[in-house]
């Protein structure tokens, strides 16, 4: 049998070096500000008991057969959770996607068309960028939330008939912050782009019903698609393309992530519905949510720790300490405090950027807050 090819050793070996070496981590019992569960729904056992009550109601079974949902796998409570999805979000339809992941390959592989032209924000989810790298459209990146760079674009692509799409986020994994959306939909509008928000890191967390930041806004029906993930806020398997029927029946088509793949299982599907029918029970936890975001705000105020903090208003709150050494050394220390705090480590982020990632929840307490944040002024400074 053939060894293992040396130019992958290779790599493996330059990650080593770099001290970048992913590995999967050890599940542990530390106060929890490592995970995307925002609003605990990963745990929550109404969900978990509504779940099962719904299957049983529909006398569905749990691990029911199951295959691409254009042959054997589309069971009925697909087009009763798509339905409550596209009202909850008041979009004309939903289509269900088995991740995030797959979800933005889908549509950025399938959409866009030869000729047409993709302008993406640099600090796009790789999942975006790859799905664009999937695409036979021509695809330009533009400075971080910088929409003058955008715009300066926009003008280029006027010479000719073509479509133009425009891909951001409502909240950026990496750093927690926003675009103005108000701005970028008017922008959009002006040089008649097609505008793709991806809002993975904003369900459950903007809204008063955890509905994203966009629908919080008003501003749904000034996008073309939004792309919205079940594994942050909802705590369960799966993604949503929200848009037109048009678009719907596009995808269906000619997504191949969504064609030639199983769809998810009776008992994720209902899951994703009750979660989202939890949404408009759950005001406490959301209301918790937004008071630790504030609290983690004022105590990085208060401690001087603002200027090492990139400005978010989201659940996401990153730290800036450049080198991947110094930056998993006092990760180390903060979990051997009992606070999983993670480190976000180059190549993940560019050399010099590498950082703490914080993610806040609803059941984070104000003394948990504080704490963490006072342990981190004294590794730091």
């Amino acid at each position: 049998m053939k060894q293992f090819p040396k130019s992958l050793q290779q790599k493996l070996q330059q990650r080593e070096e770099q001290n970048a070496l992913r590995q999967l981590p050890i599940p542990n019992n530390l106060i929890d500000f490592a995970s995307n569960d925002y609003i605990g729904f990963a745990k929550n056992e109404t969900i978990f008991h509504e779940t099962h009550q719904l299957l049983l109601d529909k006398k569905i079974k749990v691990n029911g057969a199951t295959g691409s949902r254009l042959l054997s796998g589309n069971h009925e409570l697909y087009n009763e959770t798509e339905d409550y999805i596209a009202q909850f979000h008041y979009a004309k339809s939903a289509l269900i996607f088995n991740s995030g992941y797959d979800a933005n390959i889908g549509f950025f592989s399938a959409i866009p068309q030869r000729k047409d032209i993709i302008l993406y924000d640099e600090l796009c989810h790789a999942s975006i960028r790859d799905g664009i790298q999937m695409s036979n459209a021509k695809a330009y990146k533009f400075q971080h939330n910088d929409f003058e760079d955008l715009e300066r674009l926009l003008q280029r692509c006027q010479t000719e008939p073509i479509e133009v799409y425009i891909a951001t986020e409502s909240v950026f994994s990496m750093d927690g912050d926003s675009p103005n959306m108000e701005e970028l939909t008017k922008l959009s509008e002006k040089y008649n782009a097609y505008l793709v928000v991806d809002e993975a890191h904003a369900l459950g967390v903007f809204g008063e019903q955890g509905e994203g930041l966009l629908q919080s806004l008003g501003l749904q029906d000034k996008v073309f698609a939004r792309i919205v993930t079940f594994g942050k806020g909802l705590g369960c398997h799966g993604s949503a393309v929200l848009g037109s029927q048009n678009l719907k029946s596009y995808l269906v088509n000619f997504a191949r992530s969504f064609v030639y793949t199983s769809g998810l299982s009776p008992h994720s599907v209902a899951t994703i519905l009750q979660s989202y029918k939890q949404l408009k029970k759950e005001k406490e936890a959301l209301e918790k949510l937004k008071s630790n975001i504030i609290f983690f705000n004022q105590e990085k105020m208060r401690l001087g720790l603002k200027p090492i903090f990139v400005y978010s208003k989201s659940a996401i709150q990153c730290a800036i300490i450049p080198g991947n050494e110094r930056v998993k050394n006092i990760a180390t220390q903060l979990q051997q405090k009992v606070f999983d705090v993670r480190p976000i480590l180059s190549p993940t982020v560019p050399e010099g950027q590498e950082r703490l990632r914080f993610c806040l929840h609803s059941y984070n307490s104000e003394k948990e807050i504080s704490e963490v944040l006072h342990l981190l002024s004294t590794f730091v400074f």
